[in-house]
């Protein structure tokens, strides 16, 4: 009994990368699965906020109010103009890869170095700017107290504006003793103390009655819940249990600490693919600077380059839509 053989592209030869299938190499073609997988991927994640933020939506923090800085502008209220800037900047770097790839099209070396070139610069200044973005996340600016239901209240003055903690506590005589090595078990239970107290802050918080406490459940308006200055104090006095300056992976002084959490691990997820193509590129640049893809014939290298980027770009204009702008 024969068996019938069936042979694609040339005689006796399988597939091996040539213009089969939909006419496109086989690098093309793994970059694409590549791309589908990792959109998966961002998709879930972005599922994944969305649905503990509908959880959550009556104490989600305000995005205008947590990401309100610009750099060299200390104390200026922006919001999210830095945020907008860099999102622009990412996608003009993806318009010069574009150029790149096109100039790689018609052999112009010249001009896929320079469009690299400027590709290279616009993905590592969205990175640095992205550093930026955590260490003022991470720092914070104001200042919260934190609520035995693990809630946290912000201080507003008779005009609506935010206080920072700073400007609130009153020193207090005595001595505040941080575990080190040799006066505590420092490698086992020490910690940093906070940079006030919360005894520290109530006092400040009675000398000045023009205070008040702002909660972080939003009214129907969307507006965090402004209480009274004897609901402020009541509150201050039975369910304050600490307080708190910036985030990290367990509480935060702008909210939910869930915000957080998604905040570090979408952003930080997002800015290492954007890292990733950074150094990819320039291994790219410097093999078009050394005529790798002239002797080849094809600047195909960089078009695979240039779908990695684009996706990149595409994936944080649904983060930037998501996490910051809804």
């Amino acid at each position: 009994m024969e068996a019938t053989v069936v042979r694609t592209g040339t005689e006796g030869k399988t597939w091996g990368g040539g213009n089969e299938p939909l006419k496109s190499s086989y690098g093309k073609m793994m970059m694409w699965f590549f791309i589908l997988s990792d959109a998966l991927t961002f998709s879930g994640f972005l599922a994944a906020y969305g649905f503990s933020r509908f959880k959550f939506i009556d104490s989600w923090p305000i995005a205008d109010e947590v990401f309100n800085h610009f750099p060299f502008l200390h104390g200026v209220d922006a919001p999210m103009y830095y945020v907008a800037l860099m999102t622009f900047i990412l996608i003009f770097s993806s318009v010069t890869m574009v150029l790149a790839v096109d100039a790689g099209h018609h052999m112009k070396k010249g001009k896929v170095t320079i469009y690299m070139f400027l590709t290279i610069i616009g993905g590592a200044i969205f990175v640095g700017s992205q550093a930026w973005e955590w260490k003022n996340f991470i720092s914070g600016e104001y200042g919260a107290v934190t609520t035995k239901g693990g809630n946290v209240l912000q201080f507003i003055d008779g005009e609506g504006e935010r206080v920072a903690l700073s400007e609130i506590a009153v020193p207090i005589a005595g001595t505040r003793v941080e575990h080190e090595s040799n006066n505590g078990i420092w490698f086992d239970a020490g910690q940093d103390l906070p940079t006030y107290s919360l005894d520290e802050v109530k006092a400040g918080f009675i000398q000045n009655e023009d205070l008040l406490i702002r909660t972080q459940m939003l009214t129907e308006d969307g507006e965090k819940t402004i209480l009274s200055r004897e609901e402020s104090l009541m509150k201050l006095n039975h369910d304050a249990i600490g307080t708190v300056e910036g985030a990290n992976l367990v509480q935060n002084e702008y909210g939910a600490p869930l915000f957080a959490d998604f905040f570090f691990f979408i952003t930080g997820f997002h800015g290492f693919h954007v890292l990733s193509g950074v150094i990819i590129n320039i291994i790219i640049f410097f093999n078009v600077i050394i005529g790798t893809y002239e002797r080849r014939g094809s600047y195909e290298m960089v078009e695979k380059v240039g779908l990695y980027w684009h996706f990149v770009d595409l994936v944080w204009v649904f983060v930037f839509t998501f996490f910051y702008l809804v």
